[in-house]
């Protein structure tokens, strides 16, 4: 394995795989975790979307130790995640769930493995969401997994978290990402608000290099106007 080495949850999807390429160009090791394998990763380790959370964690942790054997890592990078709209009128234990699953159980195994496997000084980074930092009628199970990762995110930044010594723990909270999925669902957008996923992606790399980190537990939202991102710190 090369110096340094990065885990990328969530790294088959739009945002994944922008940052799977992202450190490959800049000759790290790169493992994807998904529910399917990325090629440009030096390994993947695959998800079964039918196994529970502690089974897909057990799984995960396993895996991630054979590939490992001794080593540590730099970074993980938690990307998954999904959205789904509705509020309290129609199916919302069904969309809570399914974003439970998606956000909640792929952000609280990426903070075991980072108790396992990051180095001291390493960088965790997890996604929320700009949106719920306040209420989410018309997306109710989002808002509710994407409120869980942050206060995840400033749990883990507390003492006696289980992470390692000096670990950066902090949330990226989107807006709209520029994805191609976005794109085809809302092709009259003005995509100069959205934000490009080779800049997320250049900022992981950033913070994992010790540049421009933020304060520790920080929930950075991903404010973009006229094609510039700026990182602004929730209040």
């Amino acid at each position: 394995m090369s110096a340094k080495k990065v885990l990328v949850y969530g790294g088959r999807g739009a945002l994944g795989s922008a940052c799977v390429s992202k450190f490959k160009e800049l000759n790290w090791w790169v493992g994807n975790i998904d529910l399917t394998a990325n090629d440009q990763a030096d390994a993947n380790i695959i998800v079964d979307k039918e196994a529970g959370w502690t089974e897909q964690e057990s799984a995960i942790l396993d895996q991630l130790q054979g590939l490992l054997n001794t080593n540590q890592l730099d970074a993980v990078i938690c990307v998954a995640g999904g959205w789904a709209g509705g509020n309290a009128s129609k199916d919302l234990a069904k969309n809570a769930d399914l974003m439970w699953k998606q956000s909640v159980w792929s952000s609280t195994i990426s903070a075991t493995i980072g108790s396992r496997f990051l180095k001291p000084g390493g960088v965790l980074t997890l996604t929320g969401a700009d949106a719920a930092l306040k209420g989410t009628p018309g997306m109710i199970g989002y808002g509710l997994a994407k409120a869980a990762v942050h206060q995840l995110t400033k749990s883990l930044a507390e003492e006696k978290s289980g992470l390692p010594d000096n670990s950066l723990v902090v949330s990226i909270l989107p807006i709209t990402l520029d994805t191609p999925m976005n794109r085809k669902w809302m092709a009259n957008a003005d995509f100069s608000k959205w934000t490009p996923l080779d800049f997320i992606a250049e900022t992981f790399a950033k913070w994992t290099e010790g540049k421009d980190r933020p304060k520790n537990g920080s929930l950075i939202r991903l404010v973009t106007n006229d094609n510039k991102t700026n990182l602004i710190a929730a209040e």
